[in-house]
């Protein structure tokens, strides 16, 4: 095996890594990672869970066969492939959806989306959504699905390339983020750093 190809079978997921090596690795991936990990029956991703376990391990001790496990690991490679458009922010149809159906129950048709971080958890940073009546003067405007997504300009940087999107499921619902500039990020997936 090339130097070549051993780089690209390193940079893959594979059913004998643990659930911390996968978030630990990708963490630029880590919420939809995580998101499918647990859609798949794996509850235990998370903080102070069994993320030391294989993949293997985890789903065979939920009573998976091969078969699942393999598609989970073809799940997940899908998502490492999925490309990235760095140049913007952007949500996705179901994410808009859902700030749509939101902005009508508050009475605020028409405002925007303010997207930031603040330091808080435990990896550095966790990211903030709010209402945003209208840009302010330091932001950058960024444009998806018919919704303006408004950043202050110093943040832009570490927010570049990055997707809001809206997961609605038995284990907790709400808006996640995947950002291609995140260098690590907690178990829990609510932090992470640069």
């Amino acid at each position: 095996m090339t130097t070549q190809e051993q780089k690209k079978t390193d940079r893959k997921i594979h059913r004998q890594m643990t659930i911390e090596d996968i978030l630990s690795m990708f963490p630029f991936k880590a919420q939809k990672l995580s998101q499918e990990i647990t859609n798949a029956g794996l509850h235990c991703v998370g903080c102070h869970a069994a993320t030391w376990e294989t993949l293997e391990a985890g789903m065979m001790s939920h009573g998976m066969d091969d078969a699942a496990i393999d598609r989970l690991v073809d799940r997940l490679n899908a998502l490492l492939e999925e490309e990235v458009d760095a140049s913007t922010i952007t949500i996705t149809p179901r994410a808009a959806k859902k700030y749509l159906e939101i902005l009508a129950e508050e009475g605020k048709q028409g405002w925007g989306l303010r997207f930031a971080e603040k330091m808080a958890g435990c990896n550095g940073f966790e990211y903030a959504l709010d209402y945003s009546e209208k840009a302010l003067a330091d932001d950058v405007i960024f444009e998806s699905v018919g919704i303006q997504i408004h950043v202050n300009t110093n943040m832009v940087p570490r927010l570049l390339g990055s997707e809001i999107d809206f997961v609605d499921g038995l284990q907790g619902s709400g808006f996640k983020i995947s950002n291609p500039n995140v260098r690590s990020s907690c178990g829990c997936g609510t932090s992470h750093g640069y």
